[in-house]
């Protein structure tokens, strides 16, 4: 209990004061607050649990993504096997082998024709296979020099975009509107 030092009545007695003292309370609370945020993660990780033998289980077998690289020059190959445009579907449903939702991983040089890149892609979803996934390098390549190295990224390209529905299909112009430059 707190107690006052004021003399309301001038007898020197001292009152009590009906005021909480919520600083000990604070402190209590923040130490929880710690306490919490630092168990918490470790208790999420989920219990251990001894998981029963199923004889007639099959593993699940996840397959690597179909490769199509753009040239500059606008020539195409499938994996590393150079392929015409008119063969691209055939081949590509070969080594798809009926799963239409595997990923196509999508290439294109840099100086490739922006239009040969939006070409294949309509082609790919004319033909039913939308999960495509455009590759592009994120690794600078000009000299950054000593005083300013260039962070270590992966080898591997990273996907810029997956179109995932055959409304991403390139829209082109009607006959009265003019296409753009």
């Amino acid at each position: 209990m707190a107690l006052s030092s004021q003399n309301k009545f001038g007898s020197g007695l001292y009152r009590p004061l009906a005021e909480i003292n919520v600083t000990p309370l604070v402190d209590v609370m923040l130490v929880l607050l710690i306490i919490f945020m630092v168990t918490a993660p470790m208790l999420s990780s989920g219990l251990k649990v001894d998981l029963p033998q199923a004889k007639q289980a099959q593993r699940l077998d996840p397959k690597d993504p179909v490769v199509i690289a753009v040239a500059k020059d606008g020539t195409l190959s499938l994996g590393s096997e150079e392929i015409a445009k008119d063969k691209l579907i055939d081949a590509l449903h070969g080594k798809l082998e009926g799963d239409l939702n595997r990923t196509i991983h999508l290439r294109g040089d840099k100086q490739a024709a922006y239009g040969d890149i939006v070409a294949i892609m309509d082609l790919l979803a004319a033909n039913g296979l939308i999960h495509i996934a455009i590759l592009a390098d994120a690794r600078e390549k000009t000299n950054t020099g000593p005083t300013n190295p260039a962070p270590a990224l992966p080898d591997e390209p990273t996907p810029l975009a997956r179109a995932t529905a055959p409304e991403a299909s390139v829209q082109t112009p009607s006959a009265g509107e003019a296409a753009p430059k």
